[in-house]
């Protein structure tokens, strides 16, 4: 690997660190090399907090001037929450940076680099440019659509099934599966199932990773529930983190819902052919700055987000079994399409393995 890469990949690692914990700014990382030596590094701290550039800057002191700097993400030129990185760059005698990918953000992109370049400084951009994209994949779509980047993940057998007749669904995926499961959501601003999952299964929908699970960020738990059937004893009203119910009207259940729990909003949203409308919902998550979100089903939710193309990633947990019988359960409910040829493709598409179990993912082709 080339030298000037290893360094951008620690860069890239720094970022990986703080995944789940910046939002609604992207995950980025810093490293700053001194006499072919790296001196300090730096990562986005929560939102108002020093960015990767300040944080690596910081620690290195004196060792800064004269220095390479590398950064996953193109420094920021403005006044937000912070103030911008590029100056702090430039007064840190930092004599060459060294850029993964430009900011999507247009009030940033490019002009950070002229900036730098402005001040004399050596500017290099693109050194593991599409694993810079992905790491701010979510950030990308926010900044520019005002809503979040949408995940669906699903697990089923090689046959095609996430649930038998019966409703039995535990367990399609492997302890290795479900635990990595746990980390993407970890990574996410918000998670998302319809009722009749939250009525079938009661899922807590937390991370949980071992005795460490307190230092993990506990994402927004989003229940669609058009007719608020949520019922008062449902494990996520005493679960850690918090809980957005989207249903179509105010009711007394409603108020006494947020009487009783304080960690859960109730949201109103107007209705879509009798259910709350999803393109709405979609606008006032990205209202409250969540960047990302992971649908984890069921299947009739995962449908309404496919009919309505609002998915944006795909992963699907392949599981060694077969199930069978015709009233088994398919992940897609919905409408879906009438012709192969108006189906969904994904593209991009990459895999790995949890033990037995084949994780594929990819991403939905815009036509």
């Amino acid at each position: 690997m080339h030298v000037a890469e290893s360094h951008m990949e620690l860069a890239l690692q720094c970022a990986a660190n703080v995944r789940g914990f910046t939002s609604p700014n992207p995950p980025v990382g810093a490293v700053l090399v001194n006499d072919n030596r790296v001196v300090s590094t730096g990562s986005t701290q929560p939102a108002g907090g020093p960015h990767a550039e300040i944080q690596a800057i910081n620690s290195a002191g004196d060792l800064a001037t004269g220095a390479i700097l590398y950064v996953t993400l193109e420094p920021c030129c403005h006044y937000g929450r912070t103030a911008p990185c590029t100056e702090a760059i430039i007064s840190a005698g930092i004599r060459e940076v060294h850029i993964a990918t430009n900011d999507p953000n247009p009030i940033v992109s490019s002009k950070g680099i002229k900036q730098l370049q402005s001040a004399g400084i050596k500017v290099y951009l693109g050194e593991l440019k599409d694993e810079a994209d992905q790491m701010i994949e979510a950030h990308s779509k926010f900044i520019l659509e005002k809503i979040p980047f949408i995940t669906t993940k699903f697990a089923m057998t090689l046959d095609g099934k996430i649930a038998t007749k019966t409703n039995d669904s535990k367990w399609i995926s492997g302890e290795s599966s479900r635990k990595h499961v746990h980390e993407l959501r970890s990574f996410s601003d918000a998670i998302l199932i319809g009722i009749n999952t939250l009525l079938l299964d009661d899922p807590r929908l937390t991370v949980r990773l071992g005795n460490d699970s307190q230092h993990y960020n506990q994402p927004l738990r989003v229940i669609v529930d058009s007719n608020l059937k949520v019922p008062f004893d449902a494990k996520v009203f005493s679960e850690p983190g918090k809980n957005l119910i989207a249903t179509l009207k105010e009711s007394e259940k409603s108020h006494k819902i947020q009487t009783l729990y304080k960690n859960t909003e109730i949201v109103i949203v107007p209705e879509h052919n009798g259910r709350v409308d999803l393109d709405i919902l979609m606008r006032k998550l990205g209202e409250r700055e969540i960047t990302s979100l992971l649908v984890e089903g069921g299947s009739e939710i995962f449908g309404s987000f496919f009919d309505l193309h609002l998915v944006d990633k795909v992963l699907v947990f392949l599981a060694p079994k077969i199930i069978g019988g015709s009233e088994s359960l398919s992940p897609i409910g919905g409408r879906g399409v009438d012709m192969i040829s108006k189906g969904l493709t994904l593209k991009n598409l990459s895999h790995e393995k949890f033990e037995d179990d084949l994780v594929i993912t990819g991403y939905v082709a815009r036509r």
